[in-house]
């Protein structure tokens, strides 16, 4: 068993008090608190000066995946709440999209509140617009696959839940969706439409931070990772070795691996997790293709340990990115759309990423370890030093600039 196998997740602990936990946005997006971590030393600013530490003329990748309003509440003949919560679309591919624009029908995995409830064939959910009908197609390890008709046929997914859904905040904020989360749970560039969480890293970025960037010839590059209802799962083995990674689907333009293949040199920044992910998978695509040269476009998934198993003859960044773009021009393609089960822990050796943008996570989650494996033990100082000075914390709190220490 590799060692990174062996981390226990109990050793990634620290006490966060309830009340740190932000409940609500701040009135202006980028004057939320920024945390600076390079060289070891943490300094404090705030959002709107975000472009004071960044290198001019570096890379700034954001994640434009777009939240969808996936819970929707069906009843049973009998008038018996029925919640559904959709996860992802059952596709063999990772087009997420190509999923929202189906009409009449669609099928997807979700988690369903009540389902002890459900003895029928179709549970219903009626608006002044709409008729949904829901039908378990087959039940599943803790979830379900169900299928969708409606009326009018002729409107998209996408359209239904933006009509009859809710858009999924997180549990932790303990209460229910408002008004004010249609606008303030979602980044202002958010584009394609598939995730269930928000890339909450980005929900700082106005247009003014863009003007300052912009001014120091940082431009904005978009990739697309759907962030999962997994990114709550809690870590319940005592070791990593048992916990099972979710999956969940990229989508990055031929267009945008070619520019970050020319400028691979560049300081690289991430904003999010989720961004990070997508463009450390990049590599490991890459290596598979190099190993896998007959691989088909949907066989390209990024198993969690392959980064720990890995052959020692690894090739470079700019490598692993050539291959992926001789790979889609081999199958005329111009986006890769891929699924990623990445797990980021200590010991993981980063490929393409230098700094990384994202707010403060809980404890003994996955994406503690991520932080962990970035900067490595100062993650403590960085947590403590956010609790001692009034940071908020979560999916509505303040933030940090963290430059990699390897």
């Amino acid at each position: 068993m590799t060692q990174e196998k062996q981390i226990s997740i109990k050793d990634y602990h620290y006490d966060l008090p309830f009340e740190r936990i932000a409940k609500y946005p701040l009135a202006e997006r980028d004057l939320s608190k920024l945390l600076v971590y390079k060289n070891e030393i943490i300094t404090e600013s705030q959002y709107i000066d975000i472009d004071e530490f960044l290198p001019a003329d570096s890379l700034l990748f954001f994640n434009n995946t777009k939240v969808i309003p996936a819970r929707l509440f069906f009843k049973t003949s009998t008038q018996k709440d029925i919640e559904v919560f959709c996860l992802e679309p059952v596709s063999r591919n990772a087009d997420v999209y190509s999923s929202m624009l189906q009409q009449n029908s669609s099928q997807w995995k979700c988690l369903v509140g009540g389902a002890a409830k459900w003895k029928e064939q179709f549970v219903f959910l009626n608006t002044d617009e709409l008729q949904i009908k829901a039908e378990i197609k087959e039940r599943l390890s803790g979830t379900f696959i169900l299928e969708f008709t409606w009326q009018p046929a002729t409107k998209t997914f996408a359209e239904v839940l933006q009509i009859a859904g809710a858009i999924p905040i997180p549990p932790y904020l303990k209460r229910a969706t408002e008004d004010i989360d249609l606008e303030r749970y979602q980044t202002i560039y958010a584009q394609k439409e598939g995730s269930v969480a928000a890339p909450t890293a980005g929900l700082h970025f106005t247009d003014r931070v863009f003007d300052k960037l912009k001014a120091k010839q940082i431009v904005p590059t978009y990739i697309t990772l759907h962030v999962g209802a997994g990114t709550f799962k809690p870590v319940k083995s005592s070791t990593m070795a048992e916990h099972d990674m979710h999956g969940e689907y990229i989508d990055v333009p031929l267009e945008t691996i070619e520019y970050l293949y020319l400028h691979i040199d560049k300081s690289v920044t991430a904003v999010g997790t989720t961004s990070l992910r997508t463009l450390e998978s990049l590599f490991w695509i890459g290596e598979k293709i190099a190993q896998q040269p007959n691989l088909l476009p949907h066989e390209l998934l990024v198993d969690q340990w392959q980064p720990y198993v890995s052959s020692n003859n690894q090739i470079s960044a700019k490598e692993a990115l050539k291959y992926i773009i001789d790979f889609l021009n081999q199958h005329q393609l111009k986006t890769l759309y891929a699924k990623t089960s990445i797990l980021i822990v200590p010991g993981y050796q980063f490929k393409i990423v230098n700094a990384l943008v994202t707010n403060f996570h809980q404890p003994e989650s996955t994406l503690i370890l991520l932080i962990a494996a970035f900067i490595g033990e100062d993650w403590r100082k960085v947590y403590q030093y956010a609790i001692e000075h009034d940071f908020r914390f979560l999916s509505y709190g303040d933030g940090s600039l963290l430059f990699r220490t390897h």
